[in-house]
């Protein structure tokens, strides 16, 4: 897996990081075709002061790109809330790609059962 963790007007401490690298990898846990993710940790220079951290992630699988962006006041709170969402769309994701295979068994099996 390619990992890519950026910052937008702000720095990348190797705290920061370590953070956004043990987050990513209950992703991996869930679903294991993950090809690359992009990271972009950023600080917008809004008024509202409660939305100013983003914290947005592309996950790149087999076949298919996952964008996932939150806002937050702490940068740490917005990481740990775009990695809910992304383990969300990852597991809807793997359900929907897994989920095709497993119900052609169970009509071949039913069909097979109804003939005897």
């Amino acid at each position: 897996m390619n990992l890519k963790i950026s910052g937008h007007h702000l720095d990348i401490t190797p705290p920061l990081r370590e953070y956004v690298e043990t987050k990513l990898e209950r992703i991996v846990r869930h679903f294991d075709q993950v090809t690359g993710v992009t990271v972009l940790l950023s600080l917008d220079n809004q008024k509202e002061k409660d939305r100013r951290q983003r914290a947005e992630v592309i996950l790149s699988l087999k076949g298919k790109d996952i964008f996932v962006e939150t806002q937050h006041e702490d940068l740490y709170a917005a990481i740990d809330m775009v990695v809910d969402k992304l383990d969300r769309q990852v597991i809807r994701y793997k359900d929907k790609v897994q989920g095709h295979d497993r119900e052609a068994v169970k009509y071949q099996m039913a069909a097979a059962q109804m003939q005897q």
